[in-house]
């Protein structure tokens, strides 16, 4: 089956946080707060993705105040932090959700994302992921984590769907939600 195919029976998208909703750098000031920084053309392609009518989850090893606040401004309210082993956060997520595997893809950049890549059939790597990792992916983004990668992912998919022309026209005629 090719990508196109593939990516066409998304209605689930998982994102990783750091390295791929951000470029993978940690800011921490004096107190130890933690500070990432996201960029907005991906924050508006999970808006476009979700108002399509798919889903984006979260599934992160780091646990943060400001990746929830950061994930209820987009809307995306399945939320999984501080899972170091993401398998266990995979398995509840699919008791939710209630979607086939081939139904979901995951979007990672390091080799703790590999055990949920490997069990989907749609697997998909940022440009700057481990190499290891794009070695195990079924496509891999343009740009690189926290650079447009999300973005790259949310278009591609919903190319694949046929909505991306009729999403990005809405702008034009003001009817987009």
């Amino acid at each position: 089956m090719d990508i196109i195919e593939k990516a066409k029976k998304i209605k689930l998208v998982i994102f990783d946080i750091d390295g791929v909703m951000t470029d993978g750098s940690l800011f921490f000031d004096n107190s130890g707060e933690e500070y990432k920084a996201f960029n907005s053309l991906d924050g508006h392609g999970l808006r476009m993705l979700q108002e399509c009518g798919v889903k984006v989850a979260v599934i992160t090893g780091r646990k943060s105040e400001l990746v929830k606040h950061r994930m209820n401004d987009l809307g995306v309210t399945l939320l999984y932090q501080g899972y170091r082993d993401k398998t266990p956060a995979f398995n509840a997520l699919l008791k939710e959700v209630n979607l086939s595997k081939d139904q979901i893809t995951y979007v990672g950049d390091d080799v703790v994302d590999l055990p949920i890549m490997s069990q989907l059939g749609f697997a998909i790597a940022v440009q700057n992921a481990h190499p290891f990792v794009k070695q195990h992916a079924h496509w891999i983004t343009d740009r690189n984590g926290g650079h447009g990668a999300v973005r790259d992912v949310c278009e591609f998919i919903l190319e694949a769907k046929g909505l991306l022309n009729d999403k990005l026209h809405s702008y034009l005629s003001g009817t987009s939600n």
